[in-house]
């Protein structure tokens, strides 16, 4: 349970897990960020992790659904690409708590 008293879902547990992962690798670990154009959102990217100047995306999913990762993070890279030092794109699959380095190139 959070600390409001709401249930985790499945994902948001994923998601605190690669934080909890990845956290001693990188200077400042955000999750849930939302890329925003005027009025609407573009697009959310699950985990933003950064290290000196070099930001990384990871796309939580709880199977291994490659395919669909990538096409989020190609969006993602298209949006933020020029406006952060994007260095690696990783897919974290929590039921199998593995992660995969995605190219969007």
């Amino acid at each position: 349970m959070s600390k409001d008293g709401l249930k985790f879902s499945k994902h948001d547990k994923y998601v605190e897990d690669l934080c909890t992962k990845i956290r001693d690798s990188y200077d400042s670990v955000s999750r849930h960020v939302t890329v925003k154009a005027r009025k609407r959102m573009l697009a959310e990217v699950d985990v933003l992790a950064r290290r000196g100047t070099d930001v990384d995306m990871y796309e939580v999913k709880c199977s291994p659904r490659v395919i669909k990762a990538r096409l989020q993070l190609r969006k993602l890279n298209r949006y933020l690409g020029n406006a952060m030092n994007s260095s690696n794109c990783y897919l974290y699959c929590g039921s199998f708590r593995e992660i995969v380095s995605i190219n969007v190139k």
